[in-house]
């Protein structure tokens, strides 16, 4: 009995040693917490492995900055702390990271605020209390992140969650942080406030106060999801238009095709009747030319090319190099969803890659791009092979990647060359890419490898 006795006392009279060591486990039941409801709303692909480096990581900077960092600066640095942890741990793109420690920290915020005041209310305690009597302190907190566990089963249980678009325009991302991080000032302060003053603020007016965020919370996630669906509408209305021009000249070619069928088959036949074998081949290839124009067209089909930024940016430069009366053959055998590659990286690249193939091979009497696409089973990485021909036979494979060189700097004189030497930068930044360059007679080959 003496022992329970005293097990009570320690639990029910003030003890910040003991709230301290509580407080280890409490930090880290509430990044469990906090790391099920952001993954959830946010549908964030992410492993067992993943929450639990992310969720350790957090618990030891929030344990250190408790003990080391006084009230309420630490709160200030697991704020900063978290979406960087998120950044690193689930591969997020930074808009993201920055949602997903607004999300639970409001809930937070809200829930513990409300929940405050009437725990208040219920035992007849003040605010210090509940924060130095172990008994309050750990109740109180094992109230509130039961709370949040049973909202984040509800949002699950109904499937409600925000889909985030990737490719935002810089400057609307740029804008929707900067929003975001003044709101999380702007909680922390206030929750602060209200935590420390809850003893003379009224219940109306915690009320009221709580009102505010959630409408807040909720305009915030609104406006987020209407500008992020604004913007998928945008890129979709592109890929439509380049899309639709893509369709008009296959059937102009098609319909080209069928008004020709009886001239085709009757030459045919000619070639055959006079056992003409050479005259047909000559024939047959041209024909197929023809055909590979139309089967080009076909490819290129956002089904097909199943990422909007790759697709927009082969379709861009097939036109352009149409335009130039350059032929552009595709092979696409690779999920371009699987990639292993930012999107961002992977544009800057192709386009430095195509523009530099387009121009060589425009100044060619015979204009031709090869582009392939495909997965190599046997070393396990994905490949975008670019081949064109071109004219200057002595270029440099082993300079052109050096800043200012390019083949036009031994054909002019001048010093134009950036683009390659951009793309070495980048593969430098990513341990999985290489970059293979070959020649021969007829062919400069370009060979982008995704290891996965």
């Amino acid at each position: 009995m003496e022992i329970l006795q005293i097990i009570w006392t320690t639990l029910t009279t003030e003890n910040q040693t003991l709230i301290n060591i509580l407080s280890i486990p409490m930090t880290i039941l509430e990044a469990t917490v906090t790391t099920l409801l952001f993954t959830s709303i946010l549908n964030i692909k992410s492993n067992k492995q993943q929450k639990i480096i992310y969720i350790l990581s957090f618990s030891v900077i929030a344990i250190i900055s408790m003990y080391f960092v006084p009230t309420p600066y630490n709160t200030f640095i697991n704020i900063i702390a978290c979406p960087i942890l998120v950044y690193f741990t689930f591969k997020t793109n930074f808009l993201k990271s920055i949602v997903s420690q607004f999300i639970p920290y409001v809930f937070f915020v809200i829930i513990g605020n409300l929940l405050l005041k009437i725990y208040l209310l219920v035992f007849n305690i003040s605010t210090n209390m509940t924060l130095n009597i172990p008994i309050y302190k750990i109740s109180y907190s094992l109230i509130m992140y039961f709370v949040v566990y049973i909202i984040y089963l509800l949002l699950k249980k109904f499937n409600i969650n925000i889909s985030l678009y990737k490719r935002l325009k810089k400057n609307t991302n740029r804008a929707l942080i900067i929003n975001f991080s003044l709101g999380f000032i702007a909680f922390a302060i206030q929750s602060y406030t209200m935590t420390l003053y809850s003893n003379y603020i009224p219940l109306y007016l915690t009320f009221a106060t709580t009102s505010i965020f959630l409408v807040y919370f909720i305009s915030s996630l609104y406006s987020l999801s209407r500008t992020a669906k604004l913007e998928s509408t945008t890129k979709n209305l592109e890929e439509e238009r380049l899309y639709n021009k893509t369709l008009t000249i296959l059937y102009d070619n098609i319909r080209g095709f069928k008004h020709d069928f009886n001239n085709i088959v009757q030459a045919i036949g000619g070639y055959v009747s006079t056992n003409n074998m050479d005259g047909l081949k000559d024939y047959y290839s041209d024909l197929m030319a023809d055909c590979q124009k139309v089967n080009n067209l076909a490819i290129l089909n956002p089904e097909l090319i199943n990422n909007p930024a790759v697709y927009s940016l082969l379709t861009s430069k097939y036109h352009k190099a149409t335009e130039l009366g350059i032929t552009m053959n595709f092979e696409v055998f690779l999920d371009l969803e699987t990639l292993k590659i930012k999107t961002y990286d992977l544009s800057r690249i192709l386009g430095i890659l195509l523009d530099n193939a387009i121009e060589a091979s425009s100044k060619c009497d015979e204009k031709i791009i090869n582009i392939t696409i495909r997965k190599d089973n046997k070393v396990n990485r994905q490949l975008f092979i670019i081949e064109n021909t071109y004219s200057n036979k002595n270029v440099n494979t082993d300079r052109i990647f050096e800043k200012g060189y390019t083949s036009k700097t031994e054909e002019d004189g001048k010093n134009h060359g950036l683009g390659l030497w951009e793309v070495r930068k980048i593969l430098k930044k990513n341990t999985n890419l290489n970059l293979f360059t070959t020649k021969n007679n007829k062919l400069f080959k370009q060979q982008l490898e995704i290891y996965i």
